[in-house]
């Protein structure tokens, strides 16, 4: 199925691993040129590197710390024109509300709850103006299945649902759409280094945390490329017609009782 994604330019936030570089990965394959955003230097140009080893596209790095207002606005100065937007970047702790102090909140949220808002108001505008655009905000389930243990993720994923869907009712009248995916548990490091201190506590050693997931939907968890799948056909000419909607990837876990 022909995308109809080549020559078009996208920014990838959170680009150099796990979802984010999935992401960055499949759109290049659609032949979509790329902004890749993330922290550290070395591994944005390991993301470069294999990208451009594999497919004939423009990809341009910065390494900026999205969780600070005065990055954010030079990466939206940067990348202005950009036809699809993916906001991916940020993880928030795990923990209950009296052991997550005001400082790790606030922090987690500058970066993930607050960068998805502030470069998405950005970006937006100059979409806006040009009448044209897609926003994917990569969000995650826990704002729909709230969990007591990871309040400040729960809370935070919750509003960017729903800053999702209230901005996706408005967009469409500039011509541009605004559409999320919250993906399940994910086979990352990020999701690794999350449950590793859970299973040393509950099970005495942290290398065994997939004794943790044993019950997952389908005996396993998802793949980063699934994910990836879902967002590249959001932003595609195939779902023109989709805003304000959010999908959830996460083998139907969010509506079983157990």
């Amino acid at each position: 199925m022909d995308l109809k994604l080549a020559g078009h330019t996208a920014l990838v936030t959170g680009a150099s691993r796990g979802i984010g570089f999935a992401i960055a990965q499949g759109l290049a394959r659609e032949g979509c040129h790329l902004h890749l955003a993330a922290r550290t230097p070395a591994d944005l140009e390991a993301a470069r590197k294999t990208i451009l080893d594999e497919c004939d596209v423009r990809v341009g790095c910065h390494a900026l710390d999205l969780s600070e207002s005065d990055s954010l606005a030079k990466l939206a100065e940067r990348c202005s024109q950009v036809d699809i937007l993916v906001n991916n970047a940020g993880g928030i702790p795990s923990a209950r509300l009296t052991d997550i102090d005001d400082a790790r909140w606030r922090q987690a949220w500058d970066l993930k709850v607050f960068g998805y808002i502030n470069l998405t108001r950005e970006v937006y505008r100059a979409m806006q103006q040009r009448r044209r655009g897609v926003i994917v905000n990569v969000i995650g389930v826990s704002g729909e299945r709230l969990r007591q243990d990871y309040i400040a993720g729960s809370t935070g994923n919750a509003a960017l649902m729903a800053f999702t869907k209230t901005l996706g009712g408005e967009s469409v009248d500039y011509g541009v759409r605004v559409v999320g995916v919250n993906p399940g548990q994910i086979d990352t490091d990020r999701l690794r280094e999350r449950l590793e201190p859970r299973a040393k506590l509950e099970l005495g050693d942290g290398g065994r945390w997939r004794e943790l997931i044993r019950n997952a939907p389908f005996g396993r968890l998802a793949r980063p490329d699934e994910i990836a799948d879902t967002v590249v056909y959001l932003a595609s000419e195939r779902a023109s017609y989709i805003s304000g909607t959010i999908v959830t990837i996460d083998g139907g876990r969010a509506v079983r009782n157990t």
